[in-house]
């Protein structure tokens, strides 16, 4: 199973997966299944970190080695990925969510969120919380 980590989930899946359901931690360390990380999440924890929004104990650099060093894969955009956002129902505004959403789709993974909004948009969409 390919797996795409939500900005949220990111983090935990490194320094907390204890925050992460069972299966989604069986999941994570399964040698079946890929677990990859988007670039959009990289650039939405760096500008939050930024603005005040996210306060990190880490710099954005060490969350892409520990996702490197986890076995996680970093899946950048593409226009391939950007394109179908146009066309995806308004459900959600966040540009950083509709761009996961796509990602799912496109490739396909399965998207792990803890946000219930996403999951209107595909069945590709885990609600994990």
């Amino acid at each position: 199973m390919r797996l795409l980590l939500d900005t949220h989930v990111l983090p935990w899946a490194l320094a907390e997966p204890e925050r992460l359901p069972a299966r989604v931690q069986e999941w994570l360390v399964s040698p079946a299944n890929d677990v990859l990380f988007s670039v959009a999440s990289i650039w939405e924890i760096a500008i939050k970190a930024q603005i005040g929004r996210l306060s990190l104990s880490v710099t954005v650099e060490e969350i892409m080695g520990a996702a490197r060093a986890s076995g996680f894969q970093e899946l950048p955009v593409r226009a391939v990925h950007a394109a179908p956002v146009g066309s995806l129902p308004l459900h959600h505004r966040d540009p950083f969510d509709r761009i996961l959403v796509a990602q799912a789709i496109t490739e396909p993974a399965r998207l792990l969120t803890v946000d219930p909004m996403l999951a209107r948009y595909s069945e590709l969409v885990e609600g994990i919380a």
